[in-house]
Order: C-alpha cells, then structure tokens, then sequence
C-alpha cells in the first residue's frame, strides 16, 4: 500500500476527503471555547487532535480488523462561530450540522454538543440515549451566571427534550458538585457512575451497563477528554485526578458494538496545557475506535 509515513500525512482526519457534506460519515472540528469556566484554549482543540491522528493512519483495528478510514469519509473543517456570541454560536454550529448523515465532532468545549443534539433530534424526530464520558455531571442550570456554559449542557439537552435520561448513562464522574445537582440528574432518570466505580469493575461489566441503559433506540455519545485522568489527558481546561486510564476508556468503547449511535464528539482538548501530544492522541483514538464501530457495523 502507498500510505504515506506519518509524519506526512495528510492533515485531514484520517486522510479523509475534504468538504463533501453528503458523505456517509462527517468530521467536523468546532472551535468554541468562550463558554469555559476555568482554562481557555479548546478552540484549538481539533486541529491538534487531526494532527496527532497521524497514529492512526497505518493499519487496521487491532481486534475487529476494520479499517475507520475505509468508511465513506469526509473532513469538513472547522464550523464558523460568532466571535464572542455564545447563543449565536450555537446557532449557526446547529445550522451547520444540519442534514448531515453523521457527525463525528471535535471540539472545542463542551457546550458544543447542546446544538449537536438539537439538529440530530430535529432529523431523527425522538430524543436519543446519551454516553457521556466526563469527569463532572454538566448538568448545572448555569455556570457563574452564564447560561450556556460547558457545565449546563446536559441540563439544557434533557430540558429540551433531546435526551431520554432514562436511557442516559454518565460514567467517570468524580468532580465536585452540589448534591442538588446529583439529585436532580438521578431525578430525571439518569444513571451516574462514579470513577471509582468504574476502577472497582472492569470495561466489560462497565459497557454491559451502558447496553442495559441506552437499550436499542438512537444514541450518541459524547466524550469529555477530561473524563480520562489527568496522568493521560493533561490537556484539558477542568482536570479532575482520579480519572479513567486510556486502556479503560478504550476497553468501554470496543464493546458498544451494535448501538445504535447516530453521532458523537470527542470534546474539552486544549493543546496549550498538553505533554507530548499525549491528549490529543488520546482524543484522536477515541473519535477512531468510535468510527471502528461504524466500520465494523457495516
């Protein structure tokens, strides 16, 4: 094969073909990091993740065989924002993901799957079942005041009526929160599980749990690189010690097979406080073992 070696590789996710929107499976980056509560920087998040995504390039899945990059593939760039204007962001990033067929997203703070979930309910017409990696809840009405901020995305997404919290699982949660904000996420249904609850198991009884919860309807998942430990993502803008090693995210991940993801973003990467690249690969392989099950699915 005429791969090239990494460190020439195309910038595209993967290789990917750049700007067609019809393509079966899309990658976008989005670049929004105005709605941060302690170290900004994820806006420069998806370029770095490309980057390092060099890795990944040579060879196929190690335990399915599949190759990610063999799926109908297509890089669009980066998604505009509004330069300081976070609800209009969130307007024109919804706008931009509308009528694609999937959506593999980098951002970029959390806050960018709030309009992510807007424009797939809107074309699937029913809420969908939520995986969602991250050291902390988000499930706070507002941040400091602001409304739409990374730590109220769920809040707003369950709200809304784009997420079926029953069919909601949160797993590597161990940052400080008001227990208020633990009792209203249990309330709507939605199942937490502790960090420590996830060291105490094991990937294969962890993503049992996450099949038993999200069941056979539409899902989505959405990755906080903060979920894992800082010793593997130190460059993020919230890290909480305590956190998943990338062999447990990884081992969760390769056994989702058969859900029935329609989308996904792998988020909260900020290369300015990173070692080595070490978080951003780690993001890059993430958003490659999701797009494996993709490919595996056929």
């Amino acid at each position: 094969m005429n791969t090239p070696i990494t460190f020439a590789a195309p910038h595209a996710f993967l290789g990917a073909r750049a700007g067609d929107r019809g393509a079966a499976v899309c990658v976008a980056g989005i670049p929004l990091d105005i709605g941060t509560t302690n170290r900004a920087g994820t806006r420069d998040g998806p370029r770095a993740i490309r980057a390092a995504a060099r890795m990944l390039t040579d060879g196929r899945h190690p335990v399915t065989g599949v190759d990610p990059a063999g799926l109908d593939l297509s890089d669009l760039g980066e998604f505009e924002i509004a330069l300081g204007d976070i609800p209009a962001s969130l307007a024109r990033i919804e706008a931009q993901a509308a009528g694609l067929n999937h959506l593999l997203a980098f951002g970029g703070e959390h806050g960018v799957t709030l309009p992510l979930l807007r424009a797939l309910v809107k074309r699937i017409g029913q809420p969908v079942g939520l995986v969602h990696i991250d050291a902390h809840l988000d499930t706070s009405e507002d941040n400091f005041g602001q409304s739409f901020a990374h730590g109220s995305v769920f809040w707003h997404a369950i709200t809304e009526g784009l997420v079926a919290p029953k069919r909601m699982i949160q797993i590597g949660i161990r940052a400080p929160a008001w227990p208020e904000m633990f009792d209203w996420t249990r309330g709507q249904g939605v199942t937490i599980v502790p960090a420590q609850d996830v060291h105490e198991s094991t990937p294969a009884a962890i993503a049992a749990q996450v099949r038993a919860v999200v069941g056979d309807g539409p899902a989505y998942l959405s990755f906080d690189i903060d979920g894992l430990d800082p010793a593997f993502a130190p460059g993020t803008g919230t890290p909480e010690v305590g956190g998943l090693a990338t062999w447990q995210a990884q081992g969760i991940l390769r056994r989702l097979a058969g859900i029935d993801f329609r989308g996904a973003d792998v988020v909260e990467v900020a290369p300015a406080y990173d070692v080595a690249e070490i978080t951003a690969l780690a993001a890059a392989t993430m958003g490659w073992e999701y797009l494996a099950l993709l490919a595996a699915r056929g």
